[in-house]
């Protein structure tokens, strides 16, 4: 694993605080939320027409390499490169099959029009600023490559049913936290325009469904769990009470057998221009 002593980049992801069990409970979220959408986001990557030939596929904000192993599992051919600002949670994804960089994302240790794609899977959400990423992503392009983008947007993240229109206000300090800490969970509405603005052509936008009609609803404990709201009552911004709500809801929800969940993502994508 190669390190180039990076300078932190701003953000709102901290793996050590992001759900509960710590560094541990968050590679195990990791693990699950791949194992969850996966399917969907590689037939979108397909529909766009990856082609090992065409690589290598950088991606960036790779994280402990849930993704990187699908990717080298689904296409044992395509040179990988997987980069992320913390070597500590980068560390998990030894043996993944791609060479690891401990790099900024504005700052990639590698040359120009040296890819054919580039993957950003979740990050921008966690970025004050995300075209610089961008632009750096476009700069290691070659010319006719791709630039992936997977996101969410918490205004259309999908639907649950039965709802429990009381865990409002509780799901909306989330995201209020990730915001104060220069996230922002409403990114997926404009993946295009920051396709674009960073200098991307031929910008498409796929949206993607996950449900329980294909998977047990405990899978989805990543999502609609309480997992995620424990470390807010550990900093203050949940009380005690409301994490006991969100929990026994969770519960009910769960172990109710007609209750019915769609998860929605967004895969944008454009290509690198012949000069860039």
């Amino acid at each position: 694993m190669t390190t180039i002593s990076p300078q932190p980049l701003a953000g709102s992801y901290d793996p050590a605080a992001t759900t509960s069990g710590g560094l541990r409970g968050e590679l195990a979220r990791l693990e699950a939320q791949a194992d969850l959408s996966f399917p969907e986001e590689l037939r979108i990557l397909h529909d766009l027409g990856l082609d090992p030939a065409d690589g290598p596929l950088v991606e960036v904000g790779a994280g402990s390499g849930a993704v990187t192993r699908r990717l080298r599992s689904a296409h044992p051919e395509l040179p990988l490169t997987a980069v992320d600002i913390d070597g500590d949670l980068l560390s998990h994804a030894a043996g993944c099959g791609a060479e690891l960089l401990v790099a900024d994302a504005t700052a990639l240790p590698l040359p120009d029009a040296c890819a054919g794609y580039v993957l950003l899977r979740y990050v921008l959400q966690h970025l004050s600023d995300p075209l610089p990423a961008l632009t750096e992503a476009l700069r290691i392009l070659r010319p006719g490559g791709r630039l992936i983008i997977t996101e969410v947007d918490a205004a259309c993240w999908g639907l649950a049913d039965p709802a429990y229109p009381e865990l409002a206000s509780i799901h909306g300090k989330l995201a209020a936290a990730q915001q104060s800490a220069g996230g922002d969970r409403t990114i997926g509405r404009r993946l295009t325009r920051l396709l674009r603005t960073a200098g991307c052509t031929d910008v498409v936008l796929r949206p993607f469904a996950t449900t329980n009609d294909d998977r047990p609803t405990a899978d989805f404990a990543p999502h609609l769990g309480p997992g995620r709201l424990q470390p807010l009552v550990a900093s203050g911004v949940l009380s005690l009470s409301e994490f006991a709500l969100a929990a026994d809801r969770w519960n009910r929800f769960r172990n109710d057998p007609d209750a019915y969940v769609m998860l929605l993502g967004f895969t944008a994508a454009g290509t690198a221009p012949a000069t860039h």
